[in-house]
């Protein structure tokens, strides 16, 4: 199990869609490829807020088909066992609760991992002794 799928499994749960989305993660150079990819597609402000310690802004399907592409929706869609657009659905929710769980301090992990690393510690640390 990689370090995306640990994270992933304890901010969504630990589930096929978690595995799924740390796959996406990594695929794009982890959250700061990933918010990058979304930068680059006009939804900056959308994937900022999804890192920053504020509320999430709301992402719709046709957004994340826009970013991803069809074929990265579709491949998601078949490890979720659902169609593209019940999945492009899913991430509207899934995917701002990821990156929003990875990043609690407001700030877009540094390409060394660390700041992943600490999050993962502390979500770790959270669920063993809370």
């Amino acid at each position: 199990m990689s370090l995306f799928d640990t994270l992933a499994a304890q901010v969504l749960g630990g589930n096929e869609q978690s595995s799924a989305l740390s796959g996406l993660l990594e695929s794009h150079g982890g959250i700061s490829g990933l918010v990058e990819k979304f930068q680059n597609g006009g939804l900056g402000e959308i994937a900022q807020s999804w890192v920053s310690t504020g509320g999430n802004l709301p992402i719709s399907e046709e957004q994340i088909q826009a970013v991803l592409g069809n074929e990265t929706v579709a491949n998601l869609a078949e490890k979720f066992g659902v169609d593209p657009q019940q999945a492009a659905s899913s991430l509207t929710t899934l995917l701002p609760q990821l990156i929003d769980g990875l990043t609690p301090d407001g700030e877009v992990p540094t390409q060394d991992g660390g700041n992943v690393l600490s999050a993962g510690l502390d979500l770790l640390k959270g669920k063993l002794f809370s």
